[in-house]
């Protein structure tokens, strides 16, 4: 049975340290939803009732666009070693882009990741724990380079003109203000 609360505990903070992967979650008030995996070092608890991540430069630009139009967001954690649990965070996001003043402070606080599109930052409304028991058992080989790579080929020029011929709309056509 889940459990709710009110924030995230040192015992729930840990949990998200220790897993290798989180799904973000969010959709515009019309339109589809989008559920994303995340990977590589990009998320930091930044106290009891605040998450940010990096989000690096991809194939689609969902999550900008969608919190223009209704700022709500999930965050999901599972765990796929011997303890099972999912975690989850509900609440409300932003994004911050390079250009934003706030981008400095936050990205300070984060890993710096090559082709970093933008920092969202959640304010937590409710953290919910339950079960996990049908999440299989798997393990981490490694961490996928390949994103790496391409944003290092690409170059700052490149991932430039990635983000206006590709990441400017959502799939329903919403703007992601990517580039201003």
């Amino acid at each position: 049975m889940g459990k709710q609360f009110a924030e995230l505990s040192d015992a729930h903070q840990a949990f998200i340290a220790a897993q290798p992967m989180f799904f973000t979650g969010t959709a515009a008030r019309d339109g589809k939803v989008n559920i994303s995996p995340k990977g590589m070092d990009s998320l930091r608890v930044l106290d009891a009732t605040t998450i940010a991540y990096v989000n690096a430069t991809g194939s689609g630009n969902e999550t900008a666009g969608h919190l223009l139009d209704h700022p709500r967001m999930t965050l999901m954690w599972c765990s796929f070693d011997k303890k099972p649990q999912i975690l989850r965070t509900y609440g409300t996001a932003r994004a911050i882009h390079p250009r934003d003043v706030e981008w400095a402070d936050f990205a300070a606080r984060l890993p710096n990741l090559p082709g970093a599109r933008q920092i969202y930052v959640q304010t937590i409304d409710m953290v919910q724990t339950s079960c996990g028991y049908a999440v299989p058992f798997m393990e981490k080989v490694s961490e996928r380079d390949t994103l790496r790579h391409w944003t290092e080929d690409k170059g700052p020029e490149g991932i430039a003109a990635y983000w206006k011929d590709r990441n400017q709309t959502t799939l329903d056509g919403l703007p992601t203000k990517v580039i201003e």
